[in-house]
């Protein structure tokens, strides 16, 4: 059928305001110099080459329940079995990277996505557990963030026999103790609430895993932290609620992956094989394994 020009002008702005639209998400941000000349070595390979060796590399954060850790020289968690499934569909062997976090997701993408870092160590062909935001992608030109598996929320645990009645929310913080991990969203938004009156009142822990411990101890009445987190150390006498936060910018982020922009095949090809296991179910089966509530991202 043969086009007339008004539909192809309307095609051609369409496709132009969309564009434009595109760009304007990073309009804002002044790119910075690319690095020119780099090694092969350190900056991945692309799809074609991992089928052909037959494995394909994740980098994954280390001591990281209930996404990625190692017990017994086995890799255990969330992230590590969506890493089995997204290599069992592209029929190849997945290896794990276990890194540790630095001082910004900026970092964690220039040491194990696209440079590597300056002592020991390499990149990955994919790391997961990588938030995914928009600033965030304007601000690393040279990754791509896809693959969206799931999303996190900022929740509270706390004990049953402390709150018989109504779960606490922040400002009960004021005169009761809660626990949080040391440099956390939670522990920010804490210190700042309502002026800093529950300073007295936090208590901070290396881990979650610490803070929950000491829950269950009765050392606090109440944790505040990443929800999944939390529900990984509940125990019979604890619960766990997710009440409004108020003034709290980011109580609630998607989760997915970072792929080296020279290997977009490879993100798409990651990408099909993340949608098809939350599609199916096998993720949210993997969830309730590891005794977790899953909330799908929100594509």
């Amino acid at each position: 059928m043969r086009r007339t020009a008004l539909q192809i002008g309307a095609a051609a702005l369409i496709f132009l305001t969309s564009a434009a639209s595109a760009y304007a998400r990073c309009e804002n941000y002044t790119p910075g110099p690319k690095p020119q000349n780099t090694g092969r070595d350190i900056v991945g390979k692309d799809l074609d080459q991992i089928l052909d060796r037959g494995f394909i590399e994740f980098a994954v954060y280390e001591e990281f329940p209930p996404y990625s850790w190692e017990e017994g020289g086995k890799a255990r968690g969330v992230d590590v079995e969506l890493g089995r499934m997204i290599a069992e569909d592209l029929g190849v062997e997945a290896r794990f990277n276990f890194v540790a976090a630095s001082e910004t997701v900026d970092a964690d993408l220039r040491n194990y996505v696209w440079k590597g870092p300056l002592i020991g160590g390499r990149v990955s062909n994919v790391m997961l557990h990588v938030p995914y935001n928009s600033d965030l992608a304007c601000r690393n030109e040279l990754v791509v963030l896809n693959g969206q598996y799931f999303n996190e929320k900022i929740a509270i645990a706390y004990r049953r026999d402390a709150y018989p009645e109504d779960p606490p929310v922040p400002a009960y913080f004021r005169f009761d103790t809660v626990g949080v991990e040391n440099d956390t969203i939670a522990d920010f938004y804490l210190s700042s609430f309502a002026q800093g009156q529950m300073q007295a009142n936090i208590r901070r822990y290396s881990t979650p895993q610490e803070a929950m411990a000491a829950l269950a101890a009765g050392e606090v009445k109440a944790v505040m932290g990443a929800k999944s987190q939390l529900e990984y150390g509940l125990t019979s006498a604890l619960d766990l609620h997710m009440p409004p936060l108020l003034g709290f910018s980011t109580s609630e982020w998607t989760l997915g992956v970072a792929v080296h922009h020279a290997y977009r095949p490879l993100s798409y090809a990651v990408d099909d094989a993340i949608r098809a296991v939350v599609e199916n179910g096998r993720l949210q089966q993997v969830f309730q394994d590891y005794g977790l509530s899953f909330t799908p991202a929100k594509w």
